[in-house]
């Protein structure tokens, strides 16, 4: 079983989402969580909000909430119901929002909380559209010097899932996403080459549901509308739980293949809007291309899913 490292400082930006819920899970387990930023993505503003509050109350997280961007910097909204629900948490009976997001915006909530942890290590882990990541790095240009890290999940080196070649958080908010990359920091890149190796099966459905738990039973049912309606698009039972990927390759780094690649974001391309070009080349061709990000190959599947495990195991309830 991989080990956690010190418990690093970590500000979650995500659009809950199924697979957003569980690493708030493992985020408020194995790290330090000094604040969740919804984004707009998986589902609308208005509905990705709510749905970060109530994982916050069915798993007994504390950290503060903050409203963001309720569009991408330049392309309209784009949403995925076929995956998520048109609530974005498609699944189990969802209870009334018991607690309110703070009056601060995400991008402002950011820029303070990543000032106020400095000395910790701030680290970003955006799990939806980059809107709000790219907003706070353009808004305070020392931001990028002021954090450990972005560890993100989006992208990949195969191919996409919203098109043939774009992953959808890449795909929802290109130009937010090439800010990012080229901010100029440590970035690690958890894409579809290695969320695809961490499916749900209906042993570990089961294995949370006997828990027997309210937050067990809610997450149960989380993880089977999403297996079944990402099974719908693969054609068998089980989805990818991309978004606590991002998490691990900051806690448990060692989970993860990660290697220096150069990424860049297509912008303009008809067929490849979204894409993150990696550069899979054994020799680096010039200084321009040199490497970006760290980009995660060849999870560790089965630790995943026991850390995961221990995390609802031991989740308290609100």
């Amino acid at each position: 079983m991989s080990t956690a490292a010190k418990r690093p400082t970590i500000i979650v930006d995500c659009d809950p989402g199924h697979d957003d819920v569980f690493a708030l899970v493992v985020a408020n387990h194995y790290a330090n969580l000094v604040g969740i930023t919804a984004v707009h993505g998986n589902a609308p503003l208005s509905r990705t909000l709510p749905n970060a509050l109530i994982a916050c109350d069915v798993f007994g997280i504390g950290a503060p909430v903050f409203a963001g961007a309720d569009r991408p910097l330049v392309a309209p909204p784009r949403n995925a119901p076929h995956i998520h629900g048109e609530s974005g948490l498609g699944g189990p009976e969802l209870p009334p929002v018991r607690r309110a997001a703070e009056k601060t915006g995400a991008v402002e909530a950011i820029i303070e909380l990543v000032r106020k942890h400095e000395g910790e290590g701030v680290w970003l882990a955006p799990l939806g559209p980059l809107t709000n990541i790219a907003l706070a790095l353009r808004a305070a240009p020392d931001l990028g010097k002021r954090i450990a890290g972005i560890s993100l999940m989006g992208g990949g080196t195969l191919h996409g899932n919203r098109a043939p070649h774009a992953e959808f958080n890449i795909w929802a908010d290109p130009e937010a996403a090439s800010t990012v990359f080229n901010y100029g920091g440590p970035l690690k890149m958890v894409g579809l080459n290695t969320t695809h190796q961490v499916v749900i099966t209906k042993e570990f459905v089961q294995r949370v549901s006997a828990l027997g738990t309210p937050s067990a039973k809610f997450a149960a049912e989380l993880l089977d509308f999403f297996s079944t309606t990402y099974g719908e698009q693969l054609g068998v039972y089980g989805g990818p739980l991309h978004d606590p990927c991002a998490i691990f390759a900051i806690t448990h780094p060692d989970l993860f293949d990660l290697r220096e690649k150069r990424v860049d974001i297509e912008l303009h391309g008809e067929f490849t809007r979204g894409m993150t070009a990696v550069d899979e080349r054994p020799i680096v061709q010039s200084k321009k291309e040199k490497p970006n990000a760290l980009v995660a190959y060849e999870p560790k599947s089965a630790q995943i899913f026991e850390l995961i495990y221990e995390a609802l195991a031991t989740s308290p309830s609100a």
